[in-house]
C-alpha cells in the first residue's frame, strides 16, 4: 500500500475526489448561530427531561438518560453538518472532554467522523498560488487530493526540474480566521445546553484546547518540530528500530502548505504487519516504547498524537534473520514541549510505579496536580492504584501478572488487554469526589501513553519492558546527580 508522507492522523483516510464541488463556509453568522441554536434547543431539552426525572422520583443528575444521549447524538450530527474547523472542535473534545464533560456527550462526540470531501483544485488553487508566489510555477501539482480531512488536504506534486514526487499538505483557505469563532460558538452551545458550568476549570481547559487546535494549523511550527525530532533521533545511540522521519521541502513551505516527501508503507493494521515473524513484531513494539521514554526522560519533547496513521511501517523485504524495519514518523502538529516542572513530576510518577512505589506515585501526582494535597487516603490509595495498574507492563518480570504472559515469561501485550482493564479503574477514580481535573498537559501524555500501548497491542509484541525503562530512569538520575 502506498501511503503520502503527509498522510497523518487526520489525513490517513484516502478519498476519491468528489464529483461535486464543495465550498468551505466561510460566513461566520450563519455557522455560529447555527451551533448556538443547537444549544439551547438542547438545553430547554434537557431542563425538561431534568424536571421529568424529579417527578418520576429518579435522579435528575442521569447524564446517561435516554433523552441525554438523544440530544447528544443531535448536537454531534450538528457539529459533522457544519464540517470544517467544527468536526476538529468535537474531535477535540471527544479526545479531551471527559474530564469536564458528561460521559454522555464524550461518547456520541468519539463517533464523528473526520472523513470529508475534498474541495475541488479550483477552491484551493488560487490561495496555494498566493502562498507559494514564484514557486508555484516550479511544481507540477496533481489536482485531486489523495486524502482530505477537517483542517486541510493532501495532493501531491511533481518537481518539474528533478521529476521528484512529493507531498504537499495544504490548509483550507481563511481556516485561521474561522477557528477562533468557531471554537467560541461551540463553547456557547456547551454552555447553553448546561453541559458544562463556567468556571476557572473550564476557562483553563477552553484555553489550553484553543492553544492545542491553533498550533495544528501553524505549519512553521510543525515543520521546526519535524526537522528537530529528525535530529534527536540521527544522534539516538544504538535504538532499537530503525526510525525516520519524512525529509521537509523548505523551498516549497510556508503558514499554508508544508512540503514533504513521498513515502512508501503500510500502517500497523496492515494483514502484512500480522503475518511478520515475532521478532520482528516485538522489536517494532519496542522502538515505540523506547521512543516514548526517550520523548520523556531525553528530549523533553513530545508527539502526543499517537494515533496509528501518524506511523508508517517500511517492512524490510529481505527474507533474513538481519531483516531490520523502520518505524516512520510522519505528523508533528501536536508536539507539547514539556515545562521542566512538569517533565521532573512526571519523571518521578513513572519511576515510582515502575517500583510500585506508592507515596512516590502520590507525591508525583501531586505535582501534577492531578491529586489535592489534602486528598483523603482513600483518594491516594484510589489514584496510586490506577497508576500502578496503568503502569503495569514496567515492572520486574518477576512481579507481573503470570496470566497475561507467555511460555518464556514474556509479557503478551494484546492478551493483556491493558487498556480496556486500565478504561474501567479509571471510571471509578474520576467518580470520586476527591478527583482533580488533570492538567492539559498531564491529559497529553496519558493520551501519548495509552496510544503507544495500543500500537505495541496491535503488533501482537510479547517482550518485558522493564530492563529498557530502568535504562532510561538510571541514566536520568545520572544526568541530574551531575547536574546535566
Amino acid at each position: 500500500m502506498v501511503y503520502a508522507g503527509l498522510a497523518a492522523h487526520s489525513l490517513s483516510i484516502l478519498l476519491p475526489m468528489a464529483k461535486k464541488t464543495p465550498k468551505l463556509k466561510g460566513n461566520i453568522l450563519p455557522r455560529s448561530l447555527s451551533i448556538s441554536l443547537a444549544g439551547a434547543r438542547a438545553g430547554g431539552a434537557l431542563a425538561a427531561d431534568s424536571l421529568m426525572q424529579r417527578v418520576m422520583g429518579r435522579d435528575s443528575g442521569d447524564s446517561h438518560s435516554r433523552f441525554a444521549r438523544r440530544e447528544a447524538e443531535k448536537f454531534v450530527q450538528e457539529l459533522g453538518r457544519l464540517k470544517g474547523t467544527y468536526i476538529k472542535i468535537g474531535q477535540m473534545l471527544a479526545l479531551f472532554g471527559e474530564h469536564f464533560l458528561p460521559a454522555v456527550l464524550v461518547d456520541a462526540l468519539r463517533d464523528l467522523s473526520d472523513r470529508t470531501e475534498p474541495l475541488h483544485w479550483e477552491a484551493l488553487a488560487p490561495s496555494v498560488r498566493a502562498s507559494l508566489g514564484e514557486r508555484y510555477r516550479e511544481l507540477d501539482i496533481d489536482p485531486e487530493a489523495v486524502a482530505a480531512a477537517s483542517l486541510s488536504q493532501v495532493h501531491l506534486a511533481k518537481i518539474r526540474d528533478s521529476g521528484e514526487w512529493i507531498c504537499l499538505k495544504i490548509q483550507y483557505p481563511g481556516l485561521a480566521k474561522l477557528i477562533d469563532a468557531d471554537f467560541d460558538a461551540v463553547v456557547r452551545m456547551l454552555l447553553l445546553a448546561r453541559w458544562v458550568k463556567a468556571g476557572r476549570d473550564l476557562d483553563d481547559w477552553l484555553s489550553s484546547m484553543r492553544v492545542h487546535l491553533h498550533n495544528e494549523i501553524d505549519y512553521r511550527r510543525e515543520a521546526r518540530y519535524t526537522e528537530e525530532v529528525a535530529a534527536l533521533l540521527h544522534d539516538m545511540e544504538a535504538p532499537l528500530v530503525d526510525y525516520y522521519v519524512a525529509e521537509l521541502y523548505p523551498q516549497y513551505c510556508t503558514d499554508t502548505v508544508l512540503a514533504m516527501e513521498f513515502i512508501e508503507g503500510v500502517p500497523v493494521t496492515d494483514p502484512s504487519v500480522s503475518g511478520l515473524s515475532q521478532a520482528r513484531r516485538n522489536a517494532l513494539g519496542k522502538g515505540m516504547l523506547a521512543l516514548f521514554f526517550c520523548e520523556v526522560y531525553r528530549w523533553g519533547v513530545l508527539q502526543t498524537d499517537p494515533n496509528f496513521g501518524n506511523y508508517l511501517l517500511r517492512l524490510d523485504d529481505r527474507r533474513k534473520r538481519e531483516a531490520r524495519d523502520d518505524l516512520v514518523l510522519l505528523d508533528f502538529g501536536s508536539v507539547l514541549d514539556c515545562p521542566e516542572d512538569f517533565l521532573l513530576h512526571m519523571r518521578n510518577t513513572i519511576a515510582a510505579g515502575q517500583q510500585q512505589d506508592r507515596q512516590g506515585l502520590v507525591d508525583g501526582l501531586i505535582g501534577l496536580g492531578c491529586l489535592k494535597r489534602d486528598a483523603s487516603d482513600e483518594a491516594r490509595r484510589l489514584f496510586a492504584d490506577f497508576c500502578l495498574h496503568l503502569l503495569e507492563p514496567l515492572r520486574p518480570p518477576g512481579q507481573l501478572p503470570a496470566e497475561y504472559l507467555n511460555a518464556k515469561g514474556e509479557y503478551c501485550w494484546g492478551r493483556s488487554r491493558l487498556m480496556r482493564r486500565a478504561g474501567k479503574q479509571a471510571a471509578v477514580s474520576s467518580a470520586s469526589r476527591h478527583f482533580a481535573t488533570p492538567s492539559r498537559d498531564f491529559a497529553l501524555i496519558a493520551r501519548k501513553l495509552t496510544g503507544v500501548y495500543n500500537f505495541i497491542s496491535a503488533l501482537d509484541a510479547q517482550f518485558n519492558a522493564y530492563e529498557m525503562v530502568e535504562s532510561h530512569i538510571r541514566l536520568w538520575r545520572e544526568r541530574e546527580n551531575h547536574g546535566a
